[in-house]
């Protein structure tokens, strides 16, 4: 039998982790709603579960990246909490308006991440180490920047970031944006074809590929027609699609065009295949981590950002125990911790899991305690099948 999967399933381009991922998510889900009576999948749990899982969505994405380069970031939960805290502080003790102090908040966690990515880049310090130190480290800033104090923040266009009450897009945009969303779809299977034809390459059966392009456009509907059908009580309109998961959805969208489209992700992947030989070809391995550090501080920032306004305030508390959700998010949706192979659509599916299960445990009154074993041991349980795919199917 042989260990590598068909070429006819290459081909199509439909990723075997993937699939299963998905086959999980959805299991995972027909589970937890029996379970809760049917109260997982109801519009109001899943509006709320997209819209908590866009925080992590958001980081997971670049994590990818970080992963990818064979680095690791341990240290993302605390600078948000540090940035989060900051930029309500400026709002709220300072005066200054959102705008001014979610610059001010991007700036400090450039510096940050830009202090961090030297010490890795050009000391060699292992970013394992430097991380773990600004676990701790940041965690004291965000607590130093307010003297431990919660600072709200009250403005009404801020808050619609974090989704709440004012924080969805409406009906009629969202359907609008899964028809464009499903039009985009199929006009990139067309261009696919049409490539393919021309460089006298062989094409899947159209029917074949009508279908896989089919099916996520209509998951795109049903996400849609759920996110519709979702109310507040006091309102006269549905909600529509979370402002937070419109800002993942973009977040992944440009992710994945760096990843496929520049040089910049081209050398990301070769440095995680093989550092060395990267560097002998002439790839400027130090700038591109660099690089890839300040990319992580502009997503953390808007992580902070989303998170501060959901909640209505800048605690010190915000993103602790973040860096294992991303990082689980990153591992289960594909991307291996050796380097080298990651997807940025592999890190959304991830969240989903991740954020799904936390909180289908939290609608069965789990205790804290075993949700906390249950995460740990689904993490340790992704590393094991990825690396048993791998060994499988003969992919590095």
């Amino acid at each position: 039998m042989s260990n590598q999967t068909p070429g006819w399933w290459r081909r199509t381009g439909v990723d075997l982790r993937l699939l299963l991922m998905s086959v999980l998510l959805i299991a995972m889900g027909v589970v937890f709603n029996v379970m809760s009576g049917g109260v997982f999948l109801s519009p109001e749990n899943l509006y709320n579960v997209a819209q908590q899982t866009a925080v992590v969505g958001i980081v997971s994405t670049v994590m990818v990246l970080v992963i990818v380069a064979r680095h690791i970031d341990l240290s993302v939960g605390s600078v948000m909490g540090f940035v989060g805290v900051l930029i309500a502080y400026l709002q709220y003790t300072s005066g200054w308006s959102w705008p001014t102090a979610c610059l001010a908040g991007l700036a400090v966690a450039l510096l940050v991440s830009i202090y961090q990515g030297w010490l890795t880049a050009m000391l060699g310090v292992p970013s394992f180490v430097v991380t773990l130190g600004g676990l701790m480290s940041f965690r004291g800033a965000a607590f130093l920047v307010a003297d431990g104090k919660t600072q709200p923040v009250n403005d009404e266009f801020f808050q619609r970031l974090g989704g709440g009450y004012d924080g969805g897009i409406g009906t009629t945009m969202t359907w609008i944006l899964a028809a464009f969303v499903a039009v985009v779809l199929f006009a990139r299977m067309l261009q696919k074809r049409r490539a393919r034809a021309h460089h006298e390459m062989p094409n899947e059966p159209l029917w074949l590929e009508v279908l896989l392009t089919a099916v996520p456009a209509a998951v795109v509907f049903v996400f849609a027609a759920v996110m519709n059908n979702y109310q507040i009580a006091s309102k006269d309109a549905p909600q529509g699609l979370p402002i937070p998961v419109l800002i993942w959805a973009v977040v992944a969208i440009v992710l994945s065009f760096i990843v496929h489209r520049t040089r910049f992700g081209r050398y990301v992947f070769a440095m995680g295949g093989n550092p060395d030989a990267a560097a002998l070809v002439g790839i400027p391995v130090k700038r591109v981590t660099l690089m890839l550090f300040a990319l992580l501080a502009v997503l953390v920032t808007v992580a902070a950002i989303v998170s501060i306004a959901r909640l209505n305030a800048g605690t010190n508390s915000l993103g602790t125990g973040m860096e294992l959700y991303v990082i689980a998010a990153a591992v289960i949706g594909g991307t291996a911790l050796a380097g080298g192979t990651g997807s940025i659509f592999g890190s959304v599916l991830g969240a989903l899991i991740m954020q799904s299960l936390d909180s289908g445990m939290l609608l069965l009154d789990v205790p804290i305690g075993k949700r906390m074993v249950i995460i740990g041991q689904v993490l340790i349980v992704a590393v094991v099948f990825d690396v048993l795919y791998r060994r499988k199917f003969g992919e590095n």
